[in-house]
């Protein structure tokens, strides 16, 4: 635990030097291109874990590290790419949410599952997210 405390000011001030440095934009891409690529490589590592039945939360944890990976690659593409026209207002992006959503609802199921609590008790937290998104997002 010690080490995850001390690592997370070492990289925030390694972003920031890469920021003072060689700028914003170059801070950004690096940043983003390393966490898609590492992101990928996690949703890998737990859809192996859930192909050898190693923990009942890989597939969940696979979805969405997948998830992860796709939506913050597509912003680290869109960026690298210098934004273009057939990612912008794309629907594609859409179909990475939804594997992160995925993601996310197995890992409800799976808490539900080992705390007993009825599903749709346990579905409630996930309806007032949309609810508040909605209502936040048609507000603005």
């Amino acid at each position: 635990m010690k080490q995850a405390l001390a690592l997370l000011p070492l990289i925030a001030i390694a972003f920031v030097g890469i920021d003072r440095t060689l700028g914003y934009h170059v801070a950004y891409s690096i940043a983003f291109g390393t966490i898609s690529i590492m992101a990928l490589m996690i949703s890998l590592t737990f859809f192996w874990l859930w192909r050898r039945r190693e923990t009942p939360l890989a597939l969940g944890m696979s979805f969405s590290w997948a998830g992860a990976a796709s939506v913050l690659g597509w912003w680290w593409l869109f960026h690298v790419l210098h934004e273009p026209d057939i990612m912008r207002d794309s629907a594609y992006l859409f179909v990475f949410l939804a594997l992160y959503f995925v993601g996310a609802v197995l890992h409800f199921t799976v808490m539900q599952r080992s705390m007993g609590v009825s599903t749709v008790i346990f579905a409630l937290p996930t309806f007032v997210a949309i609810a508040l998104a909605a209502l936040l997002s048609l507000a603005g």
